[in-house]
């Protein structure tokens, strides 16, 4: 019985992932953080298990791992999608708030990794990482997010060498995503608006512009992002596929142009191109 975890999966692309990955006739393992949402994506059928899984709490992953395991599944792939996005002006955003998005967008997933490549080895299966293209071309005032996406493929480069060499036969993909539809979006602007009620004086004075250009911005971004049904097929075909998968897949809302821009144009060129493009001052 071959069967797939996916983290982060009670909403977006995660959720999309797991109905997806159903449909190929998997057994999933949908980590989510509370009770309510692992009824609501229960309902998806008999060959649903939810597990509270919240990437930051050790015992949870080893007990995520532990349960695969038991059930004497094989595992053939885990999909680590958990992540959050936070934005705001480096300057002024909050040290505990920056390191909460690394440990949820980066060591979260090197912490689901750790615990089920045992038996991904097993298995020779595949370790699938959600990242962004935010992380080749960064946008201002996202950079929290940014920046746990730049690290991400830097480990997951580092991870698949390393597995590599010890002849795991355990394949790493990561999928740099643009713009996906997803509540991501309506959870962005619930953040430019608590921005806004607590910024200070100071932060007004210096970045009064910011909540509407932000506000702007992700309405753009929400309009014109792919479809997550589209990203979660690409994720499930990848994980139960048979042909060797890709190191890394950019794809979805402007991802190849962002990408491209990255590879040619001078950082002083980007940051132009971006300003102008988010309307920046």
């Amino acid at each position: 019985m071959r069967a797939a975890l996916v983290t982060g999966a009670s909403t977006g692309i995660g959720y999309a992932t797991v109905v997806e990955l159903l449909r190929a006739g998997a057994v999933v393992y949908a980590g989510v953080r509370k009770e309510s949402d692992a009824a609501h994506v229960g309902e998806l059928g008999s060959s649903v298990r939810p597990l509270i899984l919240d990437v930051t709490k050790g015992n949870e992953i080893a007990a995520a791992a532990e349960r695969i395991r038991s059930d004497a599944v094989e595992l053939a792939a885990v999909v680590a999608n958990a992540g959050i996005a936070l934005g705001g002006p480096l300057e002024f955003v909050p040290l505990d708030r920056f390191r909460h998005v690394l440990e949820i967008n980066l060591v979260g997933a090197l912490a689901v990794a750790q615990a089920t490549l045992p038996l991904l080895r097993e298995s020779r299966g595949r370790l699938l990482f959600v990242g962004s293209i935010s992380g080749r071309i960064t946008p201002p005032f996202v950079g929290p997010y940014a920046a746990s996406k730049a690290a991400l493929a830097a480990m997951t480069d580092a991870l698949r060498f390393e597995l590599d060499a010890s002849r795991s036969g355990v394949s790493v993909s990561l999928f740099e995503f643009g713009s996906v539809k997803t509540p991501i979006w309506e959870k962005g602007t619930n953040s430019v608006d608590r921005l806004e009620s607590l910024a200070s004086p100071e932060q007004t004075r210096l970045y009064g512009f910011l909540p509407a250009v932000m506000r702007k911005s992700l309405a753009s971004e929400a309009k014109s992002g792919t479809d997550v049904a589209v990203v979660a097929r690409l994720l499930a075909r990848v994980a139960l596929g048979t042909r060797p998968p890709r190191e890394r897949y950019v794809t979805a809302g402007g991802a190849p142009a962002g990408a491209f821009a990255a590879a040619v144009l001078p950082v002083r060129a980007r940051g132009r191109l971006l300003r102008r493009v988010m309307g920046l001052p």
